[in-house]
């Protein structure tokens, strides 16, 4: 795992980069980064996945919705890591072009029970597009926000 958005998965045809298609996490240098990769490998760690590719993106990464196995009392699921990063509160809905991310009630549900990225109420998280044209001293005044 590279970040909680961004995976590195053995596949038959060997190791490939994955970036997940219907999430947006915090970059690991910006706040909440570190915690949402921790999260994400906590939960994430031991289990089986399937691997759905699509294109690639900008870098080169593919594009991929991922898959977990989870059983409960219905039995097993395989259910979609992004929306599971985003329910947990670790990432936003995030679909390029689309006005409304399938995942967007799932954010919203998560801003309201102040998980992750919202554990803090008031302070607003920053997404990683603007955080990457953040200069240094804007990106210190962003770690002051909200402690974790």
């Amino acid at each position: 795992m590279l970040d909680a958005d961004t995976y590195e998965v053995l596949l038959p045809a060997g190791l490939v980069r994955l970036r997940l298609l219907g999430a947006d996490a915090p970059e690991l240098g910006q706040p909440f980064g570190r915690q949402a990769a921790d999260s994400m490998a906590r939960l994430l760690r031991g289990r089986r996945l399937q691997v759905d590719r699509d294109a690639a993106d900008r870098y080169g990464r593919s594009l991929a919705g991922l898959r977990v196995a989870v059983t409960n009392r219905m039995g097993r699921q395989w259910l979609r890591v992004d929306s599971l990063a985003v329910a947990r509160g670790w990432a936003w809905a995030y679909e390029p072009g689309q006005t409304a991310p399938r995942w967007a009630t799932l954010q919203q549900l998560a801003q309201a029970r102040h998980r992750g990225l919202w554990k803090c109420g008031t302070a607003a998280p920053v997404r990683p597009t603007v955080w990457r044209a953040y200069n240094k001293q804007e990106k210190l005044a962003g770690w002051r926000r909200c402690s974790w």
